[in-house]
């Protein structure tokens, strides 16, 4: 059975006495980096077998957190205007993998996701307002929120990769 590689320092671990924002970016740190070790080391085949009803796969959770920590940090928070795979007549676009993406390929996109969310996370207070009209939200909410969006999925990712091949732990 694999091992998978190293994980960020665990939340437990993280100084409970850190600054605020320190604190919530080490959580959720722990959770990505979780969220790509399920996918370590398997081929395309593994990582986008259904083995739920729902479109749900190993790597297409990875695909779809990429595309919702742009949707939050970057769209959202900082504002910038990016196309998004979904839409109201195709809701789970973001988690259908394409014939032309690779384990690799995603992993290096959501790596690059997570990048530019800790570079918008440097560029705000916790405290600021989101530039969504849609919703009023803050910095924290948003870090709060993409904690537990995060979390969830690595669950569901748990599940996938130990049915895959029995491999369990961080």
């Amino acid at each position: 059975m694999p091992t998978p590689p190293a994980a960020p320092q665990r939340p437990h671990e993280v100084d409970p006495f850190a600054p605020e924002k320190d604190l919530l970016e080490g959580f959720l740190d722990w959770y990505r980096q979780a969220v790509i070790n399920k996918v370590s080391g398997l081929s395309r085949e593994p990582a986008t077998r259904r083995l739920v009803r729902t479109p749900t796969t190993l790597l297409g959770i990875v695909k779809h957190l990429g595309h919702v920590e742009r949707a939050w940090f970057q769209m959202r928070m900082a504002g910038k205007d990016l196309p998004v795979p979904w839409s109201d007549e195709d809701p789970d676009a973001d988690f259908r993998i394409e014939p032309e993406e690779t384990v690799e390929g995603l992993v290096a996109f959501y790596r690059d996701s997570v990048a530019a969310s800790k570079a918008v996370t440097r560029s705000f207070d916790l405290d600021a307002r989101a530039r969504d009209p849609r919703r009023q939200v803050n910095l924290r909410w948003i870090m709060v929120h993409m904690i537990e969006e995060t979390a969830r999925h690595a669950g569901h990712a748990d599940i996938l990769r130990e049915q895959i091949d029995g491999t369990v732990g961080e």
